[in-house]
């Protein structure tokens, strides 16, 4: 049994905790919502981001950085990516620098172009093999109620990737491993992108004809792009590539695909953020995916018409009719 601290009490960070402590872990949930800790603590329900959902009740919650960061074996890092800069600043004073940190965000960092992992190794020092990340195709509403998933530890550290998959490993959460922590990172962040294309496709009542052409040469756009900034190809292919890309862009309780949907449906960015009052990363992060891609000279249609919708320079309808008149060459790439 390890000892591990998660940093995030929203849906995501409240079901990772779940599974840990079905893997037999002893778990601590930080959150900064007092309503939302007490609630953990004395009723076992999350009920703001998990309705009706009855958590283990030894899950212990608490609002105190300090009292969550004291003694954990590992770290579990599940806040929105584009806070976690400012998050660590505010923790830097006690925040160890000999514990693994493991990231379970998908985004990139505005700006500065880096993924998550390395703005906690810039930002606290960290040493590179102290980093992992777990990625895969895991709705947050469909793991809290323990249905079988799949998902990736990765680590450039072969033992951090390994105790990953141990630490989170129960009867319906298999973990597999990866080196490749680049790729799987990469993959996370920008499949979220692809979902709101879909998700916006949706929302104009076009079929799956259309889906499945921006699905495949979305995923044709992230390997690419993967690849140029150092990713292992295979690694598109996986759980963390095609698996995360899928679920996502697939399911209706996707944020990605559900802003989206109200994207598409009522061509105003202002409704979807009303519809829509979670986190959605691939929002974020469109710009800098574009950013990243046009400093590797890598073409990203797909990515920079979703970037231009949400930015409100195109509309959902016209970044249809920009992409259906490009020049189409071969399919495959040599």
């Amino acid at each position: 049994m390890s000892s591990i601290s998660v940093l995030g009490s929203g849906a995501w960070g409240t079901t990772m905790a779940q599974v840990l402590v079905d893997a037999g872990n002893s778990v601590v949930l930080w959150g900064r919502n007092n309503e939302v800790v007490n609630e953990i603590n004395s009723a076992h329900t999350n009920s703001k981001f998990l309705p009706g959902i009855t958590l283990p009740s030894s899950l212990s919650a608490t609002t105190s950085i300090e009292d969550a960061l004291r003694h954990p074996d590992y770290i579990v890092m599940a806040i929105p990516s584009q806070s976690l800069r400012e998050n660590l600043e505010n923790w830097q004073g006690f925040f160890p620098s000999d514990k693994p940190v493991i990231s379970t965000l998908k985004g990139i960092e505005l700006g500065t172009h880096l993924r998550m992992t390395e703005v906690m190794e810039k930002v606290l020092a960290i040493d590179p093999h102290n980093l992992g990340l777990i990625t895969g195709p895991n709705l947050a509403s469909e793991l809290i109620l323990r249905q079988p998933a799949g998902a990736v530890g990765a680590s450039t550290n072969p033992e951090l990737a390994t105790a990953i998959s141990e630490i989170f490993k129960t009867k319906y959460f298999r973990v597999y491993t990866s080196p490749d922590l680049i790729g799987c990172e990469l993959a996370g962040a920008f499949k979220n992108v692809i979902a709101l294309a879909v998700g916006m496709c949706v929302g104009m009542g076009l079929g799956e004809n259309t889906q499945a052409m921006l699905i495949t040469r979305g995923l044709n756009e992230v390997t690419k792009l993967g690849v140029a900034l150092g990713a292992q190809p295979l690694t598109f292919a996986g759980l963390a590539g095609m698996g995360d890309l899928v679920a996502t862009c697939s399911s209706s309780l996707s944020r990605n695909r559900q802003f989206g949907e109200v994207l598409g449906r009522s061509e105003s960015y202002e409704k979807a953020r009303a519809a829509v009052t979670k986190t959605v990363e691939g929002v974020s992060s469109a710009a800098a995916v574009v950013e990243l891609a046009h400093l590797v000279g890598v073409e990203i249609p797909i990515i920079e018409a979703v970037a231009d919708v949400v930015s409100n320079t195109l509309t959902p309808q016209e970044s249809v009719q920009r992409l259906m008149a490009l020049n189409t060459g071969a399919e495959i790439d040599h």
